[in-house]
C-alpha cells in the first residue's frame, strides 16, 4: 500500500508541481489552505504533510501548532522561500521533520518525503537490529525533532560512547543545546564538531549562525540538524 502524502499549499502551480513529482510513488492528497488541511487531518491519516509556511489567515507554523494540540502526529516537511532561522527552529520545536528551502527539484522532494517516512518506520516498528552508532543516532534525531530532550540527551550519549569523534554526533548535541537556548553548550558542540571534521559544514554553519546572531542580530544561515 503506497504512503499517503498531503500537500498544503496556496499556489495552484506549486501543488501541481510537488503531485507530479510524488503522484508515481504515493498517493497525494493536497489542500489550498491551512485551515482546510486541519479539517482533512481531523478525518483522515497521513504519512507525511508537506507544507509551505507563509500562507493567508492561517501558516504552516500555526497549522503544525494547532496539530499539535490536537495529538495530531503527522510528520511535517516545510518547503518555502522564507527559511529564516528563528521560524526553522520554532518549527522543529513542533515537531516539524525538515524545513527546506524553495526551489527544491522533484527528486530533492521525494528524496525527502522518502527519508522521513523511513525515519518513522524505523521509530515506531519493532526492531531486532542491534543498537549501533546509526541506531542511536537515528532516535537522537527523532527525539530532538519531538523536543524530547531527555531521549535524545540519553541517545546522544550512547552514540558518542561508541564514535567520540563523530561530527554528525556532535553537530547534533549542538542543535539539541541550541534549542533549548543553551547556547554556550551548543558552540562548545559545534566547536568540537569542526575540530574534529574541519570540512563539517553544518557545524561550521551553525556556529557561523550563532556568531551572526549574538553580533548582529540576524543571520540568513538555515538550521542545519545534519549533512544532508
Amino acid at each position: 500500500m503506497k504512503a499517503s502524502i498531503l500537500i498544503v499549499d496556496d499556489e495552484r502551480n506549486v501543488r501541481l508541481m510537488y503531485r507530479a513529482a510524488l503522484d508515481n510513488m504515493f498517493q497525494v492528497e493536497e489542500t489550498d489552505s491551512a485551515a482546510s488541511a486541519l479539517e482533512l487531518f481531523k478525518t483522515h491519516r497521513y504519512d507525511v504533510a508537506v507544507l509551505d509556511l507563509r500562507m493567508p489567515e492561517m501558516t504552516g507554523l500555526e497549522l503544525l501548532e494547532q496539530m499539535n494540540h490536537l495529538g495530531i502526529t503527522t510528520p511535517a516537511v516545510f518547503i518555502t522561500a522564507y527559511a529564516d532561522v528563528p521560524n526553522a527552529v520554532s518549527a522543529m520545536k513542533f515537531g516539524a521533520i525538515d524545513f527546506l528551502q524553495k526551489p527544491i527539484t522533484p527528486d530533492q522532494l521525494r528524496a525527502v518525503v522518502k527519508d522521513v517516512l523511513v525515519r518513522h518506520s524505523l521509530e515506531e516498528r519493532k526492531t531486532s537490529e542491534p543498537h549501533d552508532f546509526e541506531y542511536f543516532l537515528r532516535c537522537a534525531k527523532r527525539a530532538i525533532n519531538l523536543r524530547d530532550f531527555t531521549a535524545a540527551r540519553a541517545n546522544l550519549i550512547s552514540a558518542l560512547e561508541i564514535n567520540p569523534d563523530s561530527p554528525l554526533a556532535l553537530n547534533l548535541a549542538g542543535v539539541m543545546f541550541e534549542m533549548r537556548e543553551e547556547f554556550d553548550q551548543a558552540k562548545r558542540y559545534y566547536g568540537r564538531a569542526i575540530k574534529v571534521g574541519k570540512d563539517f559544514e553544518p557545524a561550521q554553519a551553525n556556529m557561523r549562525r550563532i556568531y551572526e546572531l549574538f553580533h548582529f542580530g540576524s543571520s540568513k544561515e538555515p538550521f542545519n540538524l545534519e549533512n544532508k
